[in-house]
């Protein structure tokens, strides 16, 4: 509620005046827009590719560790540094396939072109969520009583079946902590947007995130103003995921 811009010792009250220019904001408005996109988009691929890879894993009989070290290395390594040996591959690496190899479907500009950015960030967010998701899908997994699967079987059941009438409904609790885990960061994405795009072009990968930074830290440094527009983030995710976590445990709680 007031004008600091983080260096000066004076500052005046404005009261509600911060709140007001955020809501006028046309620009803020067009990253919440983006921002919403992202987090529906990388629930959807994230915690899907997560769980098939858990059960396609669970599945095998040798090389468990193998593949959980793969897929989970992804993790270990710093979105910023992921980011730009990606943005070495969207530059470089497809440009030179499209060429050579002859995969003209990959000749596009990935980091410049609004189309294809979008699934550029997606793809690459979910190169680094997958392995962590995919860990709690897999130690729930492990949890599905032996017996059940085998008279769901013994019952005539089939894999497809097994899975979504015996193992899902048992796994939900941890769907549940994984849609909220991929909720709260996708609300927060920053650093891969940061390597890939930096917010273009234009502002059309702009997160909220890098909007209120942009506030805070660059140009005419508004503190108060990129306060208020947090203190807006924190109520729509607030509110989204008091409605998420309510409509899952009561999912759960029906099952």
């Amino acid at each position: 509620m007031t004008d600091w811009n983080g260096l000066s010792k004076d500052y005046e009250f404005v009261l509600f005046d911060n709140f007001i220019a955020a809501f006028r904001d046309k620009y803020f408005w067009q990253s919440v827009w983006f921002t919403l996109k992202y987090v529906a988009v990388m629930v959807a691929v994230a915690n899907t590719a997560a769980l098939a890879l858990a059960v396609a894993i669970e599945s095998r009989r040798r090389g468990r560790g193998v593949y959980r070290t793969i897929f989970y290395m992804p993790n270990m390594i710093s979105m910023v540094i992921g980011g730009y040996m990606w943005m070495f591959i969207f530059t470089k690496v497809l440009y030179y396939m499209a060429d050579n190899w002859g995969m003209k479907f990959l000749d596009h500009s990935w980091i410049g072109d609004p189309r294809y950015s979008f699934a550029a960030i997606i793809i690459v967010a979910s190169w680094a969520t997958v392995g962590y998701l995919m860990i709690i899908y897999m130690a729930a997994l492990q949890g599905v009583p032996k017996d059940l699967l085998e008279s769901a079987e013994l019952a005539g059941a089939n894999s497809r079946q097994c899975f979504f009438r015996v193992t899902l409904p048992l796994i939900l609790p941890a769907v549940t902590i994984c849609v909220f885990w991929t909720l709260n960061s996708g609300f927060q994405v920053f650093d891969v947007i940061y390597a890939l795009t930096g917010g273009g072009p234009g502002r059309a990968t702009q997160s909220v995130a890098m909007n209120i930074y942009e506030e805070a830290f660059r140009g005419n440094i508004r503190y108060g103003y990129a306060t208020a527009k947090s203190t807006i983030l924190f109520v729509i995710v607030l509110i989204i995921t008091l409605i998420q976590l309510r409509v899952m445990k009561s999912r759960e709680a029906e099952l």
